[in-house]
């Protein structure tokens, strides 16, 4: 295989798709990604799900400044204090019910994973995992081994033992929960499954199952949360709340990083018995913590009422396109479903193409496991004329599925 005309490979960085979009950007703004050559892209799933308050947000870069100016990194987390560290800890407790009141920054929404399922282990002494059928949560083995994707498995096998899976929306296997198990781990609203919506009453007998039998109910709003779905985190409009909440993706606003919140007698499990249960070089770094800062001040901007008018506008003029076959939604979180998986090349390839060409674009994107759908999460910042152009560019690309 020649590896010379791979943009990744051929410039010695690592490829992780043979068919990479090989964009070529300039900067980015708003909702706005700038390419060199002159072209521009309607970001229309916001970085999957990073950049939810679009792209340079003033609240979020002054936050990134003023910390650039004091220092970054200097000591793994849990050894020095950083106001920085208190300051984003603070902000995101204030987001959440009274009993998560300690977080743990870490570097990734998988990370955020991996040391959940640790913690259900430390504090339950039980070995079983039990994730639920269409999950996703991230790549490490870990996360890994409680998604239910087996193609993306198969090649990494052994990952986790004693991992099975729960089927969705199902009340009768609910039975399956046992006394022998640490925990199961469920997104609130499923992201690469297609944004898949839970039943209340399933998702409140799911809580309620683990509550009475000791199990930790881990909810990952690592894609869902920081008002991806209409409220701070989705599971507020669910009237349940997780044992160890997971976070990533847009809590930082652009920068990587990742974390669980969960009880103060809880998270005081990590440092003892093992010293160091879960420890982190990176995770906690200023300028993460300073994007953590600043999201949340872009996010107590949001108009979450615009939002949804907006995103309602959207989907009711996608569901009316003659290449659509469904559209499911909740807040700014979109699956647009087709008929057959050519049908979404041919979505994104036509959408994408303009930008190549010097003009403006849209940037949709498949999911991993439902080949025949694309997602669609645009900024929450945008305003009523930048929707409307995204839509017009979105359907123009639709027009060219054939």
């Amino acid at each position: 295989m020649n590896h010379a005309n791979n943009p990744f490979l051929g410039q010695g960085l690592a490829s992780t798709t043979l068919r990479p979009l090989g964009l070529e950007v300039k900067g980015a703004a708003g909702p706005w990604i700038h390419l060199k050559g002159g072209g521009k892209v309607f970001d229309g799933i916001s970085g999957i799900g990073v950049s939810n308050f679009g792209h340079g947000h003033p609240a979020i870069c002054d936050s990134l400044h003023a910390q650039l100016d004091l220092n970054l990194h200097t000591m793994v987390y849990g050894e020095f204090i950083q106001d920085v560290q208190r300051q984003a800890a603070a902000s995101l407790r204030d987001s959440l019910p009274p009993h998560l009141d300690s977080v743990y920054f870490l570097n990734s929404g998988a990370e955020a994973v991996d040391a959940a399922l640790k913690l259900a282990k430390r504090l339950t002494g039980r070995t079983k995992l039990m994730g639920v059928q269409g999950g996703y949560h991230g790549n490490t083995h870990g996360a890994l081994s409680v998604s239910s994707n087996e193609t993306r498995k198969a090649p990494f096998r052994p990952l986790l033992p004693e991992v099975s899976f729960l089927n969705w929306n199902d009340m009768a296997d609910l039975k399956h929960i046992d006394p022998n198990t640490a925990a199961v781990i469920v997104e609130t609203v499923q992201g690469d499954a297609g944004i898949r919506i839970p039943d209340k009453a399933w998702l409140q007998a799911l809580a309620n199952t683990c509550r009475e039998l000791g199990v930790m109910f881990i909810l990952d709003e690592i894609q869902c949360g920081m008002g991806r779905t209409g409220t701070t985190w989705a599971f507020s409009q669910f009237d349940v709340v997780p044992d160890i909440l997971c976070m990533g993706k847009a809590l930082g606003g652009g920068m990587p990083v990742g974390a669980i919140a969960t009880c103060t007698h809880r998270m005081s499990q990590l440092a003892h018995s093992p010293s160091l249960g879960h420890i982190t070089t990176f995770g906690g770094h200023p300028m993460a913590c300073a994007g953590v800062r600043g999201s949340f001040k872009a996010l107590a901007q949001v108009d979450m009422k615009q939002v949804e008018t907006q995103c309602q506008t959207w989907q009711e003029a996608l569901a009316s396109h003659r290449a659509v076959r469904q559209v499911r939604r909740i807040g700014a979180f979109m699956a647009v479903e087709m008929k057959h998986a050519d049908h979404v090349s041919q979505a994104v390839t036509a959408g994408l193409q303009p930008a190549k060409q010097g003009e403006t674009g849209v940037l949709m994107f498949w999911f991993l496991s439902v080949p025949h759908a694309f997602r669609l999460a645009p900024p929450l910042t945008a305003t009523d004329r930048e929707m409307e152009d995204g839509l017009a560019l979105v359907l123009k690309a639709l027009d060219n599925v054939k």
